[in-house]
């Protein structure tokens, strides 16, 4: 727990403690899901601040797919 706490990955703490990389992942999964159980959360309900929201518009690849609705060409009437 105290390294997790760390914020090391599952490899760094298999380093550090000599053991498996597999045997590491199952480990502080089990940890986290416990610690999650035991700290469940309710349900976000009403108007929610969310501070730092990173948003990513447009299709990877495919720019020209989202274009401004401005920018398209206007049709023949």
């Amino acid at each position: 727990m105290y390294l997790m706490g760390l914020n090391l990955s599952n490899r760094q703490i298999a380093l550090e403690l000599g053991l498996n990389e597999s045997d590491t992942h199952a480990m502080t999964s089990l940890l986290r899901e416990g610690v999650y159980e035991k700290y469940q959360t309710e349900p976000l309900e009403g108007i929610v601040e969310i501070d730092e929201l990173y948003l990513v518009a447009g299709h990877k690849g495919k720019p020209e797919s989202v274009k401004k609705k401005s920018e398209k060409p206007e049709s023949d009437v």
